[in-house]
């Protein structure tokens, strides 16, 4: 009988498999996530923006409930509502969610009510609760950019698009510089340039904070793709300073074509790198003014490299323009798009409808900012090495613990597993 477990041999050792531990889940690092909603009542907010419209009687599960459940998914790693069938026996999740976990359809279901007007209100809230972590800051960066969401199916407003080369969706994110917030997410049609819809986007976001900060300095910074018109009367209208990355074309060619031919000549040639800023002036016939404008000619060392960007930031030359401040959007504003969309799974926009894909784009983006919270938690630890964690090495190394559930009548017990590497840093976390 004992042989009927065996797996196989480990030279003359039997190694046998069975299912007798007992209920162990692999999400133990869910009850932070609940001590954490609890502490900044992040999803309780949103869920009040949501209408529900479901008859009271036939209704089982809340909408906080539901988004409680698609976000703490989100952030242990399950990507789709598919997943709630891999989920519906783990004593953890239930435990949390108070009883049995909301089905499949349910999930989609919720995905697909929210509507025009749902998403509409979600966004204005997400504006509001930024502008209310304003208070006491002098100085902010909105870093505005975009990315492609391929799509497979048939979903609506999946259009081809010809610069990406394919059948796509484009999401808009407008971050803080400094902290990483998302200021508001976007979802367009997939044939939308960089530009569209986002300079009275931008304009609404800046109406809400000059009505409560009439006096806070605020810093555009953006690439090339959002440089326009528009921008250029809206950052007048509003005293905005920036920092645009500038497409190159044959005026700009002809203003940079001398160094371009003197870096070639003394640098390029022989594989020496090299940088060399040119400042001038450059007005596009459809911009209501001229801008100064910055040229960074480089020698890469394997060859020339040009790059232009269109600032008004006072009292700054162009190598401290281009190095201190627009080339760290890279990691203000690239990287946690990259964290938004790979990490959080805003890229998995399954559904049919457009509206149902932008709320599955908000809740991947609710995800992040939970993220950011547990961010700024582990922050407050003396665990050095997990302040650098991307949101991806925290879900393997933090939240994805195998842990055991004990009640009584009175007390709930997570058991976590002995094994587990970070066990201070998650005391400290717990108890915070």
């Amino acid at each position: 009988m004992s042989k009927k477990n065996t797996a196989f041999y480990r030279g003359n050792t039997q190694v046998s498999v069975d299912f007798s531990a007992g209920e162990i889940s692999s999400d133990g690092a869910v009850v932070l996530l609940e001590k954490l909603e609890k502490k900044h009542k992040l999803i309780n907010y949103f869920s009040q923006c949501i209408p529900d419209n479901r008859d009271p009687i036939r209704t089982v599960h809340s909408i906080e409930k539901l988004l409680k459940q698609r976000v703490f998914a989100l952030m242990q790693g399950y990507e789709d509502t598919n997943d709630v069938e891999h989920l519906k026996n783990d004593p953890l999740f239930q435990d949390i969610l108070d009883g049995q976990m909301a089905s499949q359809p349910t999930m989609s279901r919720f995905e697909n009510s929210l509507g025009k007007q749902g998403i509409f209100d979600v966004c204005h809230a997400w504006v509001e609760r930024y502008v209310a972590s304003l208070k006491g800051r002098k100085q902010i960066i909105i870093d505005i950019d975009a990315t492609d969401d391929p799509t497979y199916g048939k979903q609506q407003l999946s259009m081809y698009n010809g610069y990406y080369g394919q059948f796509m969706y484009n999401e808009l994110f407008f971050h803080d510089g400094h902290t990483g917030q998302i200021i508001m997410p976007v979802l367009r049609p997939g044939n939308s340039h960089s530009n569209k819809w986002y300079v009275a986007i931008l304009k609404r976001v800046l109406q809400k904070i000059r009505a409560t900060y009439p006096q806070l300095k605020i810093i555009i910074r953006a690439d090339s793709g959002f440089s326009c018109p528009a921008f250029y009367q809206l950052a007048d209208g509003f005293a905005l300073e920036f920092v645009i990355g500038m497409a190159s074309n044959e005026v700009l060619k002809r203003k940079v074509k001398r160094a371009e031919k003197a870096v070639g000549h003394l640098y390029v040639r022989e594989g020496i790198k090299h940088q060399h800023f040119i400042t001038h002036t450059y007005k596009a016939k459809s911009w209501p003014k001229a801008q100064q404008c910055y040229t960074k000619v480089e020698s890469t060392g394997k060859g020339l490299n040009t790059r232009h960007i269109v600032s008004n930031l006072p009292q700054k030359d162009g190598r401290t323009i281009y190095f201190e401040v627009y080339v760290k959007r890279g990691e203000t504003s690239e990287n946690r798009i990259k964290e938004v969309k790979n990490m959080c799974f805003s890229d998995r926009l399954s559904n049919h409808g457009f509206w149902a894909n932008f709320s599955r784009l908000l809740i991947s983006s609710l995800a992040y900012e939970m993220f950011l919270l547990l961010k700024s938690s582990i922050g407050k630890t003396n665990v050095e090495q997990a302040k650098k964690w991307c949101i991806n090495s925290i879900r393997v190394r933090l939240l994805k613990i195998g842990a055991t559930l004990k009640k009584t009548k009175r007390r709930v017990y997570y058991q976590l597993s002995k094994a587990f590497v970070y066990q201070e840093l998650f005391r400290q976390l717990i108890t915070q």
